[in-house]
Parts: structure tokens; sequence; C-alpha cells
């Protein structure tokens, strides 16, 4: 799975006074962790296509030319541009710098297999700056006990809480 997901759960109608209407979608990404929403019109999606098909070979985008105030077609739009940068996700191990500031990812040099161990020859400023990404990401706290109604108590977490509170007291 890569570490990057994104969805596009929405979109919305914008007028303008100085041209006609247009639709904003909204992009939802998650990256290691932390969730970061952006709004992108399509035309910001088409200049990215061109853009990447400059560096590699993109999926198909929805088609440009479409009625943008029929609801329909503009949930057709979302679910294709939601596709369109999955696949790209997916079918890339290294995402282009086009696509990350596509999504307001900030991205960090990649450092060559060689030098990831801590090599001291010759490293670079900017490749010395240590980067923090969370290790663990749980969904509940770990260190809360189980609920009273668990028909099967805890018998490790007991076990750990015990020995830290009471290590002085004998087992029952």
């Amino acid at each position: 799975m890569h570490p990057v997901m994104v969805c596009i759960p929405s979109f919305r109608s914008e007028d303008s006074t100085m041209e006609k209407g247009y639709t904003v979608f909204k992009i939802e990404v998650l990256m290691s962790g932390r969730q970061h929403t952006v709004e992108k019109r399509y035309s910001e999606f088409h200049a990215l296509h061109k853009n990447l098909k400059k560096v590699m070979k993109p999926p198909e985008i929805p088609s440009k030319h479409v009625r943008n105030w029929v609801p329909k077609v503009l949930e057709q739009r979302r679910l294709g541009l939601e596709q369109y940068l999955q696949t790209i996700i997916m079918e890339n191990d290294v995402l282009p710098k086009i696509f990350l500031d596509f999504l307001n990812i900030r991205h960090f040099p990649s450092l060559p297999k060689t030098e990831s161990c801590g090599s001291l020859e010759a490293e670079s400023e900017e490749s010395s700056k240590l980067s923090h990404q969370p290790v663990l990401l749980f969904l509940r706290d770990p260190y809360v006990l189980p609920a009273a109604n668990d028909t099967f108590s805890n018998v490790i977490i007991e076990g750990v809480i015990h020995g830290i509170f009471f290590p002085d007291l004998q087992p029952r």
C-alpha cells in the first residue's frame, strides 16, 4: 500500500462575477497519518495532466467538455477525477514532484540506499535534515483498559498494571 491516499468526497459550484461559474473539487489527502484538504478546479487537473505527460504516461483524464450544471454529470466527473488520482498513486512507486505539489504534499529528497544507513561521506545539508514521521498509528488509546462489559479480561494488561502499581503484592 502506498503511503499517500486520496479521495474526492465532494464538489461545489462557484459563481463568479468576472467569469461564468465553475466547479471546485474537494480533495482529501492522507499521508503518514496526517490529513489535509485541497480544493482544485478541473482546469488545474487538466494542467496537471499536461505536465505529467512530460515526465510519465498518466492514465486517462475525464473529458474536459461537459455540461457543468448537470449534477449527475458532475458526480461522474468527481468519480473520474478521484480514480485518476488514485491510479497515478497506485501505478508509481515514486510520485512525481508535479503531482506532490498539486496535492500540497511536502516532499523530501530520497537518499540512495547506500546512504540510508548513515554514510558520513558527502552529505548535503538538505539530506542531513531529519523529518518527523509517526511510526505507529493507533485507532484508540492502547493503554486504556478494556470495557467492563468484556466477557474475558485482558490478562496481559492487568498483569502489567498490577506489576507497575502493586509490585510487592503477591498473586492470588
